[in-house]
Order: structure tokens, then C-alpha cells, then sequence
């Protein structure tokens, strides 16, 4: 009988009995089929054409706020309590040094609230994760925090092209700062989308803004079709969650990662075995996350959101805040190519945040972010650290060796599936710590394998040598101090890229083609 308490509504506890599912999660998954459901009424019946953006910041605030009192309790107060006093930082505080503060604080209220969760309130009687929906709203204020910054302070010629397009010219109203931050689609999974996308959104102008250029290569607004419907891709999308979450509930059990660190299983297993099991064992951790993602990504198409667009063949893309790509995860040839597809939107805001901005070390700046940003179990710090290693000795494979193998076709198919098993299993070996959370069983695990893939990791370091990458110059020129700005221009409409967080070839012209490509600044 599953009987873990919960600060949030006890009315599904029968239902949590019956599934053999802690009522935590039970919650979070029927608040968000409501938010499906809510999602298609809020499209159907308060769509922009038939009430007013106030209506829909309204009624898109007290649906998020009210699943957040449902799913946590009184724990919901902390995500009022970090929105709210980042509205005033960004008030009164001067658009100059504003980004600052509020990445301190909403930073370091996001420690604080993970420090209790897992060091008091674990130990103890509760067992929901409100930290989760605090990771988001922390990624939505520091985000938007730094596109105010560079719309209302920072010179145009200052600012990288994917700078540019985002940065918002205005600060939003307190109503607007609190639907974006807890809206009902995305207040319990997200994921991140761009300010400007979501009061496009609100506003009803992301059909037109979306809509590619005509054959002329001038923008065809209207291109004799009407409103495309997400009917199709959400439907896809819940095809989806409902295969990822019946692999979780049937075979991911079957598979621990923590079998890995049995003793028995270290002394009797071979080698193959060992690289095997550890491959399938991670292989069947991520449907979870394939679930929750996906089915954000759908709530958020069902209400009209993350439209991108149509493709070359005329079919509308709703891959606008898309988390992560499966196809393209499972078939990763690289550590870049998996990290370009898992978790987009939290590596766009790596990049935005953190990696574009560091002017000494990005990469490991970023991966420190980002382990910081996950929380304060220490298997987390293990896997970012690790990670480090690996994605620079991986850059360094490929800046070095690819070249060679790019002709013939069969040599580049040989090269490709020799990177596929090496790129699955370095990334297996590296998120161990990530699943096992403690610090003792982590060096349990490394010590197993003898610490090789750090060790060849390191060799490729100082072995091969070092080649210069792409990374944009324009990411670190023109630093100096800029006169404010006036904040009198009207805001556009913009998607997201799909670049790596930490990989430094990731081209902004790419980015911008990626969004809308019918809007100009």
C-alpha cells in the first residue's frame, strides 16, 4: 500500500492505494491530464480572438497556482514567494545591474529550499518535490532578467544576434510576471520558453509571427491557410508519453542502476556483461523523463503554444519548447549530439545565462550552473565534474580524428557506430553518480571501473592537441559599460534555438533560422 505522506491533497489517496504509486506522484500526474483537459478549453473557449490577454494572464495564473496547491500544499507559497520578490529586484533595482540580483537571489532561494527538502523534510514525513517547479520558475527569472538587461540597457551592436531577437524592451506588468512564471501549462514541468514567445502566445500572435516567408523570400503572413491545429501533434505526444510511461512501470523497475554496485553482480560479472548491463540500466532510466517531458511539451500544444512554423513540406511544426528529441538521443553519435537533444530548454538557458556571458572558462562555468541548478545531492557535483572531462575529451576525438573518417560511406558508417557505443556508454558511465545521488555509492561504482573512462579521458587531454573551435568572438566583444536605453520599441515574437549548452561550435546565424524566420528586429 503506498502510503508516503504529502503537504499537497489527499483526495487521490484511494487512487494512490490502488496503482501502488506514492500519492505525490499520483498528483502530479492527474494535475497534469487536468492541465490537458484545461489546456484544450483554455484554446477552445478563450482563445485570443474571443477575450482579452488580461483574461487569459488571469485565468492562466489561478489554474497554475491552484495545481500547485493541489500537488504540494503550502510549499506552493515558496514559488509566490521567489516570483514576488523577484518582480520587486527587478522594480526597483536599475535595469543595469537588475540581472545580477535577481540571479543571486532566485539562485540562492532555489539552495535554500532544496538544502530543506532533501536534508530535513526527506528524513522526516514529506516526500513531494517542490523544488522541481522552483527549478523552472528560477530558469524564467534569471532569463528573463538578463533579456530585460539587454533590451533596456545594453547598445544592439553590444549584444550576439540570439541576444538581440530575445531582448524584451519594456518591464512586464505584475500580471504578466506572474502568468509567465505560473501559468497552469508549465507551473509543474515546464518546461522554459522565451518571455516574448509566451506574451506572443497570450496575445494571439504567434500564428502570423510564425509564418515562414514566401517564395519571394518576403514574409507571406497569411499564405491562404488558417490557424493550424495541434490536434495532430499532441496527439503524438501523448502516443508517446504512454509508451515511455508503460516501459517505466514495466521493465525500468526490472533494470536498478544500483544493481551496478551489487557486490555480487561486481564479483561474478564480466567485463561485457558489466558494459552491457550498465548501458541497458540507463537506457531504462530516461522513459521517466521521456514521460513528464513530453507531456508538458503537449499541455502547452494543446492550448495553442509552440507553434514554430512550417517545413519545407508545408506541415506545421509544434516543436517550439520542445525538451528533448528521442530518436535522436538513443542514436547519439557524440557527447554534443546527445546533449543538443536532452533537455534543450535548461541547455538553452545554460548557454544564454551562463555560457555566452563567461569570459573565463564557459564550459566549466556552465557545468558548474548546472550542477548547482539541479540540486545539492553530491551525486550531482560528481556527474557535472565528470561531464567536464568527458565533453572536452570528446571535442577533442572529434576536432581530431573525424576528418579521416568522413569518406568513404563505409568507413563513415564504421566510424559512426564505433562513436555510437563509445558515445553511450561514456554518457552511462558518467550520469551513475546523477541516478545514485550519494557520495559513497558513486566511488562504489567509479572504483569498479577502475576510474578507465576518467583516466582515457584525461590521456586524450594531454595527448591530442588542442584546435580552436567556432565559438562566436561576438560573444565576449564590445564589453564595455552602455548608456541606458529608451524602452518605447515594441516587442516581437521569437522562438528558441537547439544548441548545445557546452559545446562552443554552435553557430548564432543557426540560431536565429531556427526561430521564427519571418521576424526582423
Amino acid at each position: 500500500m503506498a502510503t508516503t505522506s504529502t503537504t499537497g491533497s489527499t483526495l487521490l489517496q484511494p487512487l494512490s492505494n490502488a496503482v501502488q504509486l506514492p500519492i505525490d506522484q499520483v498528483n502530479f500526474v492527474v494535475c497534469q491530464l487536468f492541465a490537458l483537459l484545461a489546456a484544450v478549453w483554455f484554446r477552445t473557449y478563450l482563445h485570443s480572438s474571443k477575450t482579452s490577454s488580461f483574461i487569459r494572464h488571469v485565468v492562466a495564473t489561478l489554474l497554475g497556482l491552484y495545481l500547485a496547491l493541489f500537488c504540494f500544499g503550502w510549499y506552493a507559497l515558496h514559488f509566490l514567494v521567489q516570483t514576488g520578490i523577484s518582480y520587486c529586484i527587478m522594480i526597483i533595482i536599475g535595469v543595469e545591474n537588475m540581472h545580477k540580483y535577481c540571479f543571486v537571489f532566485a539562485l540562492g532561494y532555489l539552495i535554500v529550499c532544496q538544502i530543506t527538502r532533501v536534508y530535513i523534510f526527506d528524513y522526516g514525513q514529506y516526500s513531494a518535490d517542490f523544488s522541481g517547479p522552483m527549478m523552472i520558475i528560477t530558469q524564467k527569472i534569471t532569463s528573463l532578467a538578463y533579456e530585460i538587461h539587454d533590451g533596456m540597457f545594453r547598445q544592439d551592436e553590444e549584444l550576439t544576434p540570439s541576444q538581440r531577437e530575445l531582448a524584451v524592451r519594456r518591464r512586464p506588468s505584475l500580471l504578466e510576471y506572474l502568468s509567465y512564471n505560473c501559468n497552469f501549462m508549465g507551473v509543474l514541468a515546464g518546461p522554459l520558453c522565451s518571455y516574448k514567445d509566451y506574451i506572443t502566445f497570450i496575445e494571439g500572435r504567434s500564428y502570423h509571427a510564425a509564418t515562414p516567408p514566401g517564395d519571394n523570400g518576403r514574409e507571406d503572413r497569411h499564405d491562404g491557410r488558417t490557424e493550424p491545429s495541434p490536434n495532430a501533434a499532441v496527439t503524438q505526444k501523448l502516443l508517446v508519453c504512454g509508451l515511455s510511461l508503460l516501459f517505466h512501470l514495466t521493465i525500468s523497475n526490472t533494470l536498478p542502476v544500483e544493481y551496478n554496485i551489487d557486490e555480487h553482480f561486481q564479483a561474478t560479472a564480466s567485463w561485457p556483461t558489466k558494459v552491457i548491463y550498465l548501458y541497458v540500466s540507463l537506457l531504462a532510466a530516461r522513459p521517466k523523463y521521456y514521460f513528464a517531458w513530453t507531456l508538458a511539451d503537449a499541455i502547452n500544444n494543446a492550448a495553442g503554444f509552440g507553434f514554430r512554423g512550417y517545413d519545407r513540406n508545408g506541415e506545421a511544426r509544434w516543436d517550439l519548447i520542445s525538451n528533448l528529441r528521442i530518436r535522436q538521443i538513443e542514436m547519439s553519435t557524440s557527447f554534443k549530439m546527445f546533449l543538443d537533444n536532452w533537455n534543450i530548454q535548461t541547455a538553452l538557458w545554460l548557454k544564454r545565462v551562463c555560457y555566452e556571458r563567461a569570459s573565463l572558462s564557459p564550459t566549466i562555468q556552465t557545468f558548474v550552473l548546472s550542477a548547482i541548478w539541479h540540486g545539492v545531492y553530491p551525486g550531482y557535483y560528481l556527474t557535472f565534474l565528470t561531464g567536464v572531462v568527458m565533453t572536452l575529451a570528446a571535442r577533442a576525438i572529434r576536432n581530431n580524428i573525424r576528418h579521416y573518417f568522413i569518406e568513404p560511406p563505409q568507413l563513415k558508417f564504421l566510424y559512426d557506430v564505433i562513436t555510437w557505443m563509445a558515445t553511450q556508454i561514456a554518457i552511462s558511465y558518467t550520469v551513475v553518480p546523477f541516478v545514485l545521488l550519494s557520495i559513497k555509492p558513486s566511488f562504489k561504482f567509479y572504483s569498479s571501473w577502475y576510474y578507465c573512462l576518467h583516466i582515457v579521458a584525461i590521456l586524450v587531454l594531454l595527448l591530442l592537441p588542442a584546435k580552436n573551435t567556432q565559438r562566436g568572438r561576438s560573444t565576449h566583444e564590445n564589453v564595455q559599460p552602455s548608456r541606458s536605453k529608451r524602452s518605447d520599441e515594441r516587442e516581437n515574437s521569437l522562438g528558441q534555438n537547439s544548441c548545445s549548452t557546452t559545446n562552443s561550435v554552435c553557430s548564432q546565424n543557426q540560431e536565429i533560422a531556427s526561430r521564427h524566420p519571418s521576424l526582423k528586429q
